[in-house]
């Protein structure tokens, strides 16, 4: 299964420049900014979600890359949110090293183990360093969601 960047990812979802002082308050925020473009999704159980999973070991995957993803209700379908950070910060990586990517992943509440597929297959995209470089020279939205869906 290939999962298509550009079928769960919204231009309004895709972020440069986000600013986030610590992982918290960076999940806050991107929590924060999914709700407001997706009203049917709860800001606080979305954070709440995110912050749970992380607990559970962190999503930061290594290049500075990190993939928080949560199950929540009234989520539709599987969703994704791309975060450029203005400053690289600690997320506890894999590989020790700061984050300044976040590719945030939504599924349903009763969805089934093809997220994972599609968790991995995300973590196969971030893992090209052609597109990572690319990601880091946009330096506006636009830019860095057309560099994202290019990577179908």
């Amino acid at each position: 299964m290939t999962t298509k960047l550009s079928s769960i990812l919204a231009p309004s979802r895709v972020v440069c420049g986000l600013d986030g002082v610590s992982k918290k308050r960076a999940l806050q925020t991107i929590a924060n900014h999914i709700a407001e473009d997706l009203p049917v999704l709860d800001a606080e159980e979305l954070f709440r979600r995110l912050m749970a999973r992380e607990r559970l070991g962190s999503t930061g995957i290594g290049q500075g890359i990190a993939i928080p993803h949560c199950r929540l209700e009234n989520c539709s379908g599987t969703l994704g949110a791309f975060f450029k950070l203005s400053d690289k910060l600690d997320f506890d990586a894999i590989d020790d090293a700061p984050v300044d990517c976040i590719f945030a992943l939504l599924v349903p509440e009763e969805a089934d183990d093809s997220h994972l597929q599609t968790l991995a297959a995300i973590a196969r995209t971030f893992s090209n360093p052609d597109l990572i470089q690319r990601i880091r020279q946009c330096d506006d939205s636009e830019t860095l969601y057309q560099t994202l869906i290019s990577a179908d």
